[in-house]
């Protein structure tokens, strides 16, 4: 089947404009943070960070439970805003939700009582899209992640692992700019998330997009990424942010590799040496 990425922007009539976009690209990252931080109240959860991410990149954010990575996430998203600082979207103030910005949660999140194919289409009637276009895109990515033959079935008819690709196909209709993943395969065997990990890393490359991972899992964001940053405890700051120097693409026999375990070496480092003082 032909990829319809690229026709999909283009019929799309909420998209922003080609030109502009790309203009924008040229001139600054996708998204950059200077000296943001998060308050709930007093207590300050989050920053302050600063951070540049570049486009199509993959980057990965490790870090103990409660230091912020779901809030820096949300933050990213435009679902919330910095207490502090300042945070943009190639170049232009972030000022709420986008249909460029793609999310993905540890809980799928499907409607028990639709179809496959109709969760999957549940983002063109919210933005809204156009129909066909969106139709034609929802098939195109149930192909793409071996769902195909499972368009008609409800979710109670499907293995988690499948519930994930199903939620991974929503996120990506209304093909986003940029993927943010919350420990989208946190609930998972780790069979399964060994499995889904690597059919990810292969559809990011597929798809040219930006994504960004929060995980506890460190294997999972070496695996993955092609950056890794590493999170204090709260409120969470950058206590490492490395580049993931190896090649793609990769499987099972990466995490034998030299520079994979000289990284994970290093990530441990930090969060435990951090978590015994």
């Amino acid at each position: 089947m032909k990829h319809v990425g690229a026709a999909w922007r283009q019929s799309s009539p909420t998209a922003e404009s080609a030109s502009t976009a790309e203009q924008s690209r040229n001139d600054a990252p996708l998204i950059e943070l200077s000296n943001v931080s998060k308050y709930f109240g007093e207590l300050r959860a989050l920053g302050p960070i600063d951070l540049a991410i570049a486009d199509a990149s993959f980057v990965s954010i490790v870090g103990p439970s409660g230091c912020g990575k779901s809030t820096l996430l949300r933050l990213i998203s435009g679902l919330d805003r910095p207490s502090e600082g300042r945070l943009q979207r190639y170049g232009a103030d972030l000022d709420g939700p986008s249909r460029q910005v793609g999310i993905m949660f540890q809980d799928h999140v499907l409607l028990p009582w639709a179809s496959l194919l109709e969760n999957v289409m549940l983002p063109a009637d919210v933005f809204p899209l156009p129909r066909a276009a969106a139709l034609e895109r929802a098939r195109w990515l149930l192909e793409l992640t071996g769902l195909k033959d499972f368009a008609d079935h409800k979710p109670h008819m499907l293995s988690g692992g499948m519930k994930q690709r199903a939620a991974f196909c929503r996120a990506l209709l209304p093909d986003p700019e940029l993927l943010l993943l919350d420990e989208p395969f946190g609930a998972l065997d780790a069979l399964s998330r060994e499995e889904l990990s690597l059919e990810l890393s292969r559809l990011w490359q597929d798809l040219a997009r930006t994504a960004i991972l929060i995980t506890h899992d460190i294997e999972e964001a070496i695996l993955l990424g092609d950056r890794l940053i590493v999170m204090s405890q709260r409120p969470g700051r950058i206590l490492l942010d490395i580049g993931i120097d190896l090649p793609r693409p990769r499987d099972v026999d990466t995490a034998k590799r030299q520079r994979f375990l000289e990284i994970k070496q290093m990530a441990r480092d930090l969060l435990f040496r951090r978590k015994q003082a």
